[in-house]
């Protein structure tokens, strides 16, 4: 299976440099970042999120998990929510469902990541696929995506519970 074709376009018209690694079936952040030896911190897991009736991608380190509310008080929403495949899986035709890269401007989706993932020189992130992620430098990524950095995760506690 071949990394998503638009994606492979912009990078290499761009002159990004990236490495294509193969897995085996993976359908997690978690699942792809054990079997292919890399932190989670490392992998860029998508969420699709429907925020006042506009779908947005939200983008987050593989061990994080989303908080609605850090969404709502980041984007100055009144309603964020989950959005079902239903509402996003027609935005992606090329991808298999939950295997879209961040690049979310590629299909006209607004994408927001929350500053922790600034943190690592490079991200993984699915290649459109459950079997191919793609690694690039997080400063590449950003440059062609332009994000926009909003905290989208709860707070971090310092203390474990």
């Amino acid at each position: 299976m071949a990394i998503l074709k638009r994606l492979k376009e912009m990078l290499d018209e761009a002159k990004v440099p990236y490495q294509v690694y193969n897995h085996p079936l993976a359908y997690t952040a978690q699942e792809i970042a054990a079997k292919q030896h890399v932190s989670g911190n490392e992998m860029a897991k998508v969420v699709m999120l429907e925020t006042d009736d506009r779908l947005v991608m939200g983008v987050v380190r593989g061990n994080d998990k989303i908080s609605l509310h850090a969404v709502e008080d980041s984007l100055g929403v009144r309603n964020a929510r989950l959005a079902t495949e239903e509402e996003f899986i027609a935005r992606f035709p090329e991808c298999e469902i939950g295997a879209m890269p961040p690049f979310g401007n590629l299909f006209g989706v607004k994408v927001y990541v929350d500053p922790a993932l600034e943190k690592d020189e490079y991200i993984y992130f699915n290649a459109g696929n459950h079997v191919q992620t793609v690694r690039l430098k997080y400063k590449d990524f950003a440059r062609l995506v332009q994000p926009e950095v909003v905290r989208l995760v709860g707070e971090r506690s310092k203390f474990a519970a």
